[in-house]
């Protein structure tokens, strides 16, 4: 029974984001197909604002259980959106942490010897049978800096916030909320040069899916 071959995909992120003066559009999804104990993955996540591409991260992985809540996945990275793209190769472990925490823990190595983590970590708070609350993070560190992405060496940006959603069933939950995101260091010296934010708090309307 261990064996059998299935397959998920969520979008836990469909959102059109204000922040009082601009809106974007937001996605952050994944996918897989496999057994309880080997999977491919695919991940996916970008924001569209004033008709550029950002933030495009897109990741394509083979996943091993380590242990009951755990995973250990590994594959490549591809940082394809409006600037120079950027290749990656990923290593990390997701799962279920103590206190049911998603957890997400990837470190990268670039073509060019850069290094970078990424962690993301989410909990789902039930309210009421079909009303949840989803406080949510994702951090990103770099080692070197890369102008032509805008990113800076070290704590590079956050993006964190707070979502309430109504799950009229499982696979269909629609959401509001509230989101921060900001740039630091370099990162932000880099916004600032070419007349970026460094940090916005804004309001979020959207749909979590899964098939």
């Amino acid at each position: 029974m261990d064996r059998g071959i299935f397959a998920h995909a969520i979008f836990n992120q469909l959102e059109g984001r204000w922040n009082g003066g601009s809106t974007q559009f937001r996605w952050d999804g994944q996918g897989w197909a496999g057994t309880d104990y080997d999977k491919l993955w695919i991940k996916s996540e970008g924001t569209v604002s004033n008709g550029a591409l950002d933030d495009g991260q897109h990741q394509f992985l083979y996943s091993r259980a380590i242990t009951t809540y755990f995973d250990l996945q590994g594959g490549l990275r591809s940082d394809l959106d409006s600037r120079p793209t950027r290749n990656w190769a990923a290593l990390g472990i997701q799962g279920l942490a103590r206190y049911f925490f998603d957890l997400e823990l990837t470190g990268f190595v670039s073509g060019q010897g850069h290094l970078a983590a990424k962690l993301e970590a989410s909990y789902d708070l039930l309210l009421a049978q079909r009303l949840i609350l989803q406080p949510q993070v994702e951090v990103n560190v770099y080692s070197k800096a890369d102008p032509a992405r805008l990113t800076g060496a070290g704590f590079s940006d956050i993006d964190t916030g707070l979502r309430l959603r109504y799950e009229f069933s499982r696979q269909f939950a629609p959401y509001i909320g509230v989101v921060y995101k900001g740039k630091f260091g370099q990162t932000a010296n880099f916004a600032r040069q070419v007349g970026e934010s460094t940090g916005d708090v804004g309001f979020v309307f959207g749909v979590r899916a899964w098939f």
